[in-house]
């Protein structure tokens, strides 16, 4: 699909084809695109618009056929709720909106006008660039294997022309936002692939795609990691036929010589549970126990992508947890890369074994500001936030209050949980230093105050995102599938935290 901005000319309304997509506000009123839309059909659009339970909220669209005058087929409303409140969120919003919307009524071309009022609280070009991001993260679609799809089902839109003076301006802005729409794009790739297709060694291989963009890409194999003693993340996968990978990405977009920012991905490429092996029912959902990792990748992807002047790392251990006659037991003890003893109670929990080392060697090598952690832990925060907040866990307040304000704004939204002494006693083995599992309650607490054993001094903070980076619904932004959920939020930090810095 092609989006495209261009300068309004004369008669554009009139001579526009396919959709016309127009604003509307809260209470019904039209702004100033489809206000002249009513006046080029004598008041056909008022007339639609008062008789329809459309009231012009945020979120909200309307479509009916266009009245005669027009060269259009349909007319599409969008509410932008109050002209006072709209932010580049809505805008987002409302171009996802438009686009399911689109989708729906099986239309080709659409031409936005992106006209504001005067008390709008976005300028048009900031309005018509985040518009049109919501509308592509919303296009996207993974159907490479199938083969005898409908005709029907399939989506026809090809082109979104938005039309605003300010056209050169918003094409400017949008350039940025377009970079993080391929991270996100190359992570929702990567989460949607079966498990046959996506194994540690082709995931590091599709890492190592984005030293196109300029990111340096290291890949070590399983004796490096066993040179470096990791024991944790190697256990793991010992019972697979699949050699894990541990994948390094460096972006260096900041000053020589200034600290990274660092993200870690948890990246199971599939998750049986090992010995300790799940219920067949639901079991295929496991292919996306990598989207941490997938989110990692997509992240190095975007901040290259748009340029951004931070020094980052992006660190993923790969691994495939699987119950062969050589796999890891329950009451196994590991030795981790730190020094630390882990008994091995439960083989499915696995993901903290392979962060353990992930982050260690990470705070080791590469000293950075902070690290952050991105893992589908455990299913015990789903029981605590359901599918519309991810867990945050931090043993910095800075740094957690900086990401719950990057995913207020970005619409990924952060529930902060708490760490403390108490839960750690939980973790005591009888023969090791730490027991990879708790001895009941707060399992997703429990998982987070494991991981804090490696990190020493560094500001951390774990995003438990098993309840965020699967959706078996669309939203507004998110067609149903892998979501890349926290890759906006996190480069918004970057961006509004530690870019320049």
């Amino acid at each position: 699909m092609k989006i495209g901005f261009a300068v309004p000319a004369a008669s554009t309304l009139a001579k526009a084809t396919g959709t016309i997509v127009a604003a509307a506000f809260e209470g019904k009123v039209l702004g100033p695109a489809a206000k002249e839309l009513d006046g080029l059909t004598r008041g056909a659009v008022a007339r639609a618009v008062k008789n329809a339970r459309f009231a012009g909220k945020k979120g909200e669209a309307f479509a009916f056929p266009a009245p005669v005058g027009l060269a259009a087929s349909h007319v599409l409303l969008v509410g932008l709720g109050a002209p006072d409140k709209l932010d580049a969120a809505a805008a987002e919003e409302a171009g996802g909106t438009v686009m399911g919307r689109l989708q729906a009524i099986r239309e080709t071309r659409a031409t936005v006008f992106a006209a504001l009022p005067g008390a709008a609280k976005l300028d048009p070009a900031d309005f018509a660039a985040h518009f049109a991001f919501g509308a592509h993260l919303r296009s996207y679609r993974f159907d490479k294997y199938r083969t005898k799809e409908k005709p029907d089902d399939k989506p026809v839109i090809a082109e979104v022309a938005i039309v605003l003076k300010a056209a050169s301006e918003a094409k400017k802005r949008f350039a940025p936002l377009a970079g993080v729409a391929e991270g996100i794009f190359l992570t929702r790739d990567v989460v949607s692939e079966p498990p046959n297709v996506i194994y540690p060694e082709t995931l590091a291989q599709r890492a190592k795609t984005l030293t196109r963009d300029g990111v340096k890409v290291e890949v070590l194999d399983v004796p490096a990691m066993k040179k470096l003693g990791m024991g944790a993340l190697l256990g793991v996968a010992q019972g697979s036929v699949r050699d894990a990978r541990l994948v390094v990405m460096q972006w260096n977009g900041g000053k020589k010589g200034t600290a990274p920012v660092a993200f870690i991905g948890k990246g199971v490429t599939f998750d049986t549970g090992g010995i300790s092996i799940k219920p067949s029912k639901g079991m295929e959902d496991m292919k996306w126990d990598m989207a941490g990792a997938g989110t990692v990748i997509g992240l190095m992807k975007a901040l290259a992508k748009r340029k951004a002047k931070v020094n980052a790392i992006g660190v993923v251990g790969l691994v495939e947890n699987m119950p062969d006659g050589n796999a890891q037991r329950p009451g196994d003890v590991v030795t981790s890369m730190s020094g630390q003893t882990i008994e091995v109670l439960n083989t499915d929990a696995e993901g903290r074994l392979v962060l353990a080392d992930a982050m260690w060697y990470c705070q080791k090598r590469f000293k950075p500001k902070f690290m952050v952690d991105l893992a589908t832990l455990t299913g015990a925060i789903i029981m605590a936030l359901g599918h519309h907040r991810a867990g945050l866990f931090s043993n910095d307040d800075k740094l957690a209050e900086n990401l719950k304000e990057a995913g207020s704004a970005t619409g990924e939204k952060l529930w902060r949980m708490p760490l403390g002494p108490e839960y750690d006693k939980q973790l005591a083995s009888q023969i090791a230093d730490v027991a990879n599992i708790g001895d009941g309650g707060a399992g997703s607490v429990t998982a987070a105050q494991f991981l804090q054993r490696f990190v020493n001094d560094v500001p951390w903070a774990h995003l438990d995102i098993a309840g965020t980076a699967w959706s078996k619904r669309d939203s507004a932004m998110v067609p149903k599938g892998a979501t890349a959920f926290g890759l906006r939020l996190l480069d918004r930090m970057v961006a509004d935290h530690y870019e320049g810095r």
